[in-house]
Parts: structure tokens; sequence; C-alpha cells
């Protein structure tokens, strides 16, 4: 009998995650892929990524709508209220057997309540982590409460969901699956990376993306006064990509424009650049600056140096090639200064990706592989406390 495997993907940043396991979902004759795209996907603003998608290959079962055009908090949660309506009428219509929800992003809300108010099992990728300046981190834990099979990016995130109560036989250490395409895709030669950014490569160049720290309210725009002076004061090329559709992420992304329009020869803005063109960026620019997660998961396996500025991801797993700094321009400034140093350079040769324990671009397989056969019967979401014993009493 065919598994009917629901995968929500709400970003470009998920969808780059996502994609190497919807291959292997859709290349599985056992296996129906049911895909649910949302959020920024389906907006003009952020490049209707929705296109990629479609492009690739993978069938739609339902698209979504949830973002309003708002950059305030009041407008994050009206979106996920419409976003709990639209996908509760898609899942009462499809019935997935399991749900798939990568991350932290806000909208997952909207899709995890209803799946669990219907008794749809969610497996839960990239559980266990923790980034102490941002919602996202509330919106993590709170899936892996709700998530019956989990799927955490270390063995360092599996003891933390753990700690939460989760059942241990349910916990699979697979790694980042977004490191498959490392191993899976033929990146860019410089040269043609050169062409498709239209930008000369010549110098030290830069790909930067910052986010709102969305738990430290009206600091958007001087965090990114300072990220913008320290760049021009380190007298480097910048390739930006786009903030992401939190509170404040449209004041980042309006000030990015007026800076990159005043010297389009050194400074270039993205709505999106495609998987290819990203990853083939962190395997040939310089150095990243900002706060994506990318640089703590993807960036180690390129040998990257990154400068990740402020709170929004402390406390993931920071391997050698990160260097943590205030967001302040002066401290990111010095960040860059060191990242660009033929002495940390060096430093990061042969050092391991602790998001990667396989090194073989298989952890897509593994996890398909592991929703087919796992036990999704009605018992399954019955869950059990596992309690863990601290000692000492009450």
């Amino acid at each position: 009998m065919t598994r009917r495997i629901g995968v929500v993907t709400t970003s470009r940043a998920d969808y780059g995650g996502l994609v190497w396991l919807l291959r292997e979902i859709q290349a599985d004759p056992t296996l129906e892929l049911l895909l649910f795209v949302t959020g920024m996907h389906l907006s003009p603003e952020f490049g209707m990524t929705v296109r990629t998608i479609e492009r690739d290959g993978f069938p739609i079962h339902a698209r979504i709508e949830i973002l309003l055009s708002s950059d305030t908090p009041v407008g994050a949660a009206k979106s996920v209220g419409t976003g709990v309506l639209g996908f509760a009428d898609a899942f009462h219509r499809t019935r997935p057997d399991v749900l798939v929800l990568f991350g932290d992003r806000m909208e997952l809300w909207a899709a995890a309540i209803p799946a669990l108010l219907l008794q749809i099992p969610v497996a839960h990728i990239h559980g266990g982590e923790t980034s102490q300046g941002a919602v996202d981190e509330a919106v993590r834990h709170s899936i892996t409460k709700i998530a019956s099979i989990h799927f955490p990016a270390a063995a360092a995130y599996r003891r933390r969901i753990i700690q939460l109560g989760e059942d241990p036989a349910r916990i699979f250490a697979f790694g980042a699956v977004g490191l498959d395409a490392l191993y899976r895709t033929p990146l860019l030669t410089r040269t043609e990376l050169q062409g498709r950014l239209a930008l000369d490569l010549g110098e030290r160049v830069a790909i930067v993306t910052f986010h709102p720290v969305t738990l430290e309210p009206d600091t958007a725009l001087i965090h990114i006064e300072n990220l913008l002076q320290a760049v021009e004061q380190a007298g480097i090329k910048a390739v930006f990509t786009k903030a992401n559709a939190d509170a404040e992420g449209r004041q980042i992304n309006r000030r990015i424009e007026s800076f990159c329009e005043a010297a389009p020869d050194r400074y270039r803005l993205y709505d999106n650049l495609g998987q290819l063109t990203y990853l083939s960026c962190l395997k040939h620019l310089d150095l990243m600056v900002g706060n994506s997660s990318s640089g703590l998961i993807e960036a180690p396996s390129l040998k990257m140096p990154v400068v990740n500025i402020g709170d929004r991801q402390r406390g993931r797993i920071a391997p050698p090639n990160v260097i943590a700094v205030d967001p302040s321009s002066e401290g990111i400034r010095a960040g860059i200064a060191r990242a660009v140093s033929s002495e940390f350079r060096r430093s990061l040769e042969g050092m391991k990706n602790p998001y990667d324990p396989f090194e073989d671009g298989k952890t897509g397989y593994r996890i398909a592989q592991k929703l087919k056969e796992v036990d999704l019967s009605p018992s399954m979401r019955k869950k059990t406390f596992h309690d863990l014993d601290v000692g000492g009493g009450a």
C-alpha cells in the first residue's frame, strides 16, 4: 500500500534543504509525495520561488496563501491564523499519512496545529536546535512536542529532543539533509558564477544575508546600518540576499536596496539566488557575513569563513569557520578582517562539519526510508513523556 508523505515548504531556505528528500520520496514507488507550498514562495516581493519548485518538476498539491503585506508582529500573528484555516482545509482534503515539517519558521505553526487536531502524525526535521535571539526558538520546540518522529541534524540535538521528553526510539540523527546538494549538484565554476551574478569577482566578495533578530524588536535598522557601514569600510564587494518575511524584514530589504543602487558595480541584491547559485557562492566567494543558519550548516562543508552577527543563531553548534561578533560596526569590521586573513583560512584546513556525520550525500535517502518503514498506527500518536532521571527529588 502506498504511503502518502505530506511535505510543507515555506521559503527558498527550507526548499533548498528539502529538495533531495523530495526527490527520494518522488522516486520511491511505495511513497506518494503531497507537496504543500506556502509563505514567501507565493510572494512576488520575495521572488515567487514557487516557480523554482515547478521547474524542478514537483507537483504542488496545495498552495496556501498566508503572508499579509505587513512588517509587524501583529501581521505575523494574523498570517499564522490565516494559514491555520488554509492548511486545515488542505489536510482535510488530501489526508497525508504523515506530514514532514522542516525547521522553525513561524508559518510551520499554521501547518502543525491542524495536523495535530486532524491526527496526522508529524515528522520534524532540524529539531533540538537553539537560536536564542529569535521567536523561531519557541516555534521549533513547540513543533518538537507536536511531532512523533524526529530527524535532528546532529547528535547533540538528538539529546536535547530526549531532554524535551521525546521517545529516543523515534529520534534519528542522520545529519542536515540540505547538505545532500553539495554531493549531488555540480556547482558553477568561478567564471560561470561571475557571469550569473554580473559582478566582477576579481576582488574580495562576501555573500551577505541578514535577518531580523525577532526577540530584539526595533533593532533591525540599527543593525543593518552597522553591517552596511562595516562592509563599505572593509573595502569588499558584496552579494546580498533578501531578509525573510519576519517582522522588520522589509525594513532591512529597503535599506539594502538603496545601498546597492548607490554602487551597483560593487553591491548586488537578489530576491532569490536559487540553490545552485547560492551554493556556488559559498564555494567561490571569500566569506559570508550576516546571521543565516547556512553559515553554520552549509558553509562549513566548503570551508567558507563566516562572520556571524549577534544573537539570532546563538546556541547552535558553531563549527570552527564561524566568527561570532556583536552587531556593532566595529565588531563586524573586525570579524571581516579576521575572516579574510590567510591565517584564518589556513586554520580551516581539515575541519569537519558536525552537521554531516556520514559525508555521503544520502541523508534524504535515509529519511525517506525511515518515513517508509516507521510505525504510523493510531497507538503511535499516543505519545508518552520520556522522563529523565535527574536525581535530587522534586
